[in-house]
């Protein structure tokens, strides 16, 4: 690995430990039963203090669910291209080695989503639908945070011409801003959701950008 890939897996490896950390504060710190139904909320004074500020905004909420759509159809994207080239190629090791580390990349976000769909740390401050939903780490600011940056870093690898890159760069960027912003301001999780996933994506996403300064030139 390059001093690039290093310096790539390095930070991936401390913003996964920051999560770690930072999920142990959720857990164990100012624990109060405040949240909907008498569920137990981590770090309450900070979580409960942030959600009164920004109340609950739920046009905001569908909006931002409806966009969370977005990185769905660029993963769609790159498994297709992945797939097109196994019919074309006719072998799996045949298929450009960064679009395999992608589709183990984007397994381990999906992985990631589901262990803590299943072990809740936290609920959400709101019901949805009248049911309480497991709310830590946010899933739609993991997936955005997690699937835009290899939008980008495909972009860089595969596109030669600069408008378009640079287009989509802008259009990413913006996009990203507009749905962490909009699911921090939603009221439907707690700032400790936020921070969480963007500790975790950020984590994620230079372990699979050091992989494929490793392996996917």
């Amino acid at each position: 690995m390059n001093r690039k890939g290093m310096k790539s897996l390095c930070v991936g490896l401390m913003f996964l430990i920051a999560f770690a950390v930072w999920t142990a504060l959720v857990m164990l710190v100012d624990v109060r039963p405040e949240g909907q139904n008498g569920t137990k909320i981590g770090l309450a004074t900070l979580n409960l203090w942030f959600h009164s500020l920004t109340g609950v905004h739920m046009q905001v909420y569908i909006l931002t669910d409806w966009l969370g759509l977005v990185p769905v159809f660029i993963c769609m994207i790159f498994g297709a291209l992945g797939f097109i080239q196994l019919v074309r190629r006719r072998s799996f090791f045949r298929v450009d080695i960064d679009i395999i580390l992608l589709g183990i990349y984007y397994i381990i976000v999906i992985l990631c989503y589901l262990v803590f769909e299943m072990i809740p740390i936290n609920y959400r401050p709101v019901l949805i639908d009248g049911r309480l939903e497991a709310s830590y780490p946010s899933s739609t600011t993991l997936l955005v945070l997690c699937v835009m940056p290899t939008l980008l870093e495909q972009t860089h690898r595969r596109l030669i011409s600069i408008v378009p890159r640079r287009i989509i760069r802008i259009s990413a960027l913006l996009f990203t801003i507009f749905m962490v912003a909009g699911r921090t301001v939603s009221g439907v999780h707690w700032l400790s959701d936020i921070a969480g996933a963007v500790f975790l994506s950020i984590g994620l996403f230079f372990i699979y950008k050091a992989s494929t300064e490793a392996f996917g030139k």
